[in-house]
């Protein structure tokens, strides 16, 4: 019997119950392990430590494959890039997705091919020809535009390039790009997976054994390792992450309906809607819906109003926390217009975050 998403993530990654033991295993701090003879033992805090396998299971689990972790999103971005590209190659990137990926590999990826393609792009084999690697964003932060992954994976392939899929918006319960004929997926665990806004923690899962293994080595020797009290706060929070995207689903479905009929709203977003431009390809590949949309006011001024007067959305910069936030996303550089507002539903009740939101528009 398969299990559901709530019991893979509140019982993923534990080892088995014993007398006296803890309830849930608690973090190995340890830098240094008593050496061994075994060469897979752990031996420094560098290069492996049981509270990052914990994770990496369950993870791994979730996402259909093997499972590296990683201090941050950016560092899961950057230590694929690295392990995958070598000047010359040529890399096809979302020109909608997060700004930091692109901008690592102008700054400091020298040498290479890069192409820039809208997620709503009609892909061809000519998007693809040539290419190492293509990396996609879906949803598209902050756009939350969709792409067909397997429509595109079939292109790429065809062409001998590599697919990795930024999973962070879907999460691994709301989508399991590797299901659907990507070689990667990545997320920044930061945001929904973690939940708490209180750990920085990304990972990449690939089910190619090989890949996963230069990654690992790849980690230890650059260092771009996490901390295992960060790892286990991931995994505590990992336990509750079907039920929060249940509520915050619920919240943006809500707040969808409330904020397409305002006055002052110009245009809102949320895949999950069957009036969103983007609902009929993302109801294809994505198992639900999470909390985060978008929506436009007429300034950065209305914004900075909306932000003042709400007493539940925080203005922050991630999503997928307990707590309502938002983030007018043109403050960063990202090509939006300046009154676009990427809103990350949180736990609240849906009464009271809807009754907050419209008293904050009014």
């Amino acid at each position: 019997m398969s299990l559901g998403d709530g019991t893979r993530c509140v019982h993923g990654g534990l080892v088995p119950a014993e007398p006296g033991g803890p309830v849930p295993p608690q973090p190995v701090m340890a830098s240094q392990f008593h050496l061994s003879d075994d060469p897979a033992a752990d031996f420094y805090g560098r290069a492996g430590n049981p509270t990052w396998r914990a994770l990496e299971t369950v993870i791994g689990d979730l996402d259909g494959g093997s499972c590296v972790v990683y201090p941050s999103g950016m560092a899961a971005v950057s230590s694929l890039l690295r392990v995958l590209l070598k000047p010359g190659d040529t890399v096809v990137l979302p020109s909608d997705g997060y700004y930091l990926g692109r901008s690592y590999v102008h700054e400091y990826m020298s040498g290479l091919v890069v192409r820039e393609v809208p997620t709503t792009a009609e892909w061809t084999a000519d998007t693809v020809a040539g290419a190492r690697l293509v990396l996609l964003e879906t949803p598209s932060n902050p756009g939350l535009d969709v792409c067909d992954i397997a429509a595109i994976a079939r292109l790429a392939h065809v062409a001998g390039a590599l697919v990795a899929v930024d999973n962070t918006t879907a999460t691994p319960l709301g989508q399991r790009p590797l299901a659907l004929g990507a070689d990667i997926t990545l997320a920044s665990d930061t945001k929904a997976l973690a939940g708490h806004s209180d750990v920085l923690l990304g990972h990449i899962t690939t089910a190619d054994q090989d890949l996963a293994a230069r990654l690992r080595s790849e980690r230890t020797v650059s260092g771009a390792v996490p901390g295992p009290f960060e790892v286990w706060l991931a995994h505590r929070g990992l336990g509750t992450l079907d039920l929060r995207l249940a509520r915050q689903a619920e919240n943006a479905a809500a707040l969808y309906e409330v904020l397409r009929r305002h006055p002052a709203v110009r245009s809102v977003r949320w895949p999950g809607s069957p009036l969103d431009p983007a609902h009929g390809t993302a109801v294809r590949q994505m198992r639900r819906f999470g909390g985060v949309l978008t929506f436009e006011l007429a300034s950065a001024e209305a914004v900075a109003g909306f932000l003042a007067a709400s007493r539940f959305v925080s203005s922050a910069t991630s999503f997928g926390g307990l707590h309502s936030s938002a983030d007018r996303r043109a403050r960063w550089g990202d090509a939006v217009p300046e009154g676009l507002l990427r809103l990350s539903c949180g736990c609240e009740d849906t009464r009271d975050l809807v009754a907050d939101v419209l008293t904050a528009l009014g």
